[in-house]
């Protein structure tokens, strides 16, 4: 793990690899963990870095915002002062919205994107899940928001909140190593001593909404991306449904769109190997572009 100084003290784990510059981004109350199963893999052929965002795993805000549109600025000045431009962004749910401000924003610094299950808004009358609605919806409303994230975690405790975030967010939880279980459980415990961990989740978790529920500006953003772009849901995703992305997939039909079957939020979890073999096979056809036009990554330095 580097510490290095973006703004303010930043987490980044380094999977190392050597070619163009790959940068995976997690979601909503994610760390540089959601990827310790494919960004080995990716690393085979790609140089890949995984920051923790400022307000989450071990990036304290420190005076940065933590807000969606904030975290994209932060991840422009990542780009070009650690990792080079452009690059192919690999972002999931919250980050893969995150991936899309950014190459909607500064294209010249975006050789590509790879989204895997990114925040979309829901579509026309589309079925809702009781349980996201109700965790969202608490989430919006400022001091209903901290209550239920505060007792949900004096609750269920570090073991309780990553088991619910898998039976969540995957399928079948199962499929994820008891290593990579434990991994998370040790993040979310020293977060559980973070006052500024909380506030932070709630901050960008109220703006992603925002941002979700203006549909039509939100269209505007993806008819602005100009990336080579791969975009992967799981067909068993209860956060963002399939309804949502076919959707953008109708909107943006230049985007190559690979569903998987038997697959929750987080594919990269849930089943790493189908994921990193659309994201081959994706760089070897019509994302060839992608990876010709994606800088060589420089060695990052440790910040003293």
């Amino acid at each position: 793990m580097l510490t290095l100084d973006v703004g303010g003290r930043t987490a980044v784990a380094d999977f190392g690899g050597r070619g163009p510059v790959m940068v995976l981004l997690h979601g909503l109350g994610g760390s540089h963990v959601n990827w310790m199963r494919l960004g080995p893999t990716l690393a085979e052929g790609a140089r890949v870095l995984a920051p923790d965002l400022p307000g989450f795993g071990y990036s304290p805000p420190a005076g940065r915002s933590v807000g969606v549109q904030a975290n994209a600025a932060w991840l422009d000045r990542f780009l070009r002062e650690v990792a080079g431009t452009p690059a192919i962004l690999v972002g999931n749910s919250m980050g893969g919205l995150i991936s899309i401000l950014e190459a909607a924003n500064n294209p010249h610094h975006v050789a590509g994107l790879v989204l895997l299950d990114p925040a979309f808004p829901l579509a026309p009358k589309e079925p809702l899940d009781l349980q996201v609605v109700m965790a969202f919806a608490a989430y919006s409303v400022p001091g209903i928001g901290e209550v239920f994230v505060r007792r949900r975690s004096r609750t269920l405790g570090p073991e309780g909140l990553v088991r619910e975030t898998f039976r969540l967010c995957c399928v079948d939880p199962g499929r994820v190593p008891r290593d990579v279980i434990e991994a998370h459980e040790a993040v979310v415990r020293d977060r559980m001593r973070m006052r500024w961990a909380n506030p932070s989740v709630l901050r960008a978790a109220r703006t992603m909404i925002r941002l979700l529920l203006r549909r039509q500006r939100f269209r505007e953003v993806l008819q602005r991306v100009r990336a080579p772009t791969l975009l992967i849901n799981g067909e068993g995703d209860r956060l963002v449904k399939m309804a949502a992305v076919r959707v953008a997939s109708e909107d943006r039909p230049d985007w190559t769109f690979r569903p998987l079957d038997g697959v929750g939020h987080t594919p990269q979890l849930e089943d790493p190997v189908r994921t990193a073999a659309e994201i081959r096979a994706w760089l070897e056809g019509s994302g060839r572009a992608a990876l010709g036009a994606a800088a060589v990554a420089p060695e990052p330095v440790e910040a003293p």
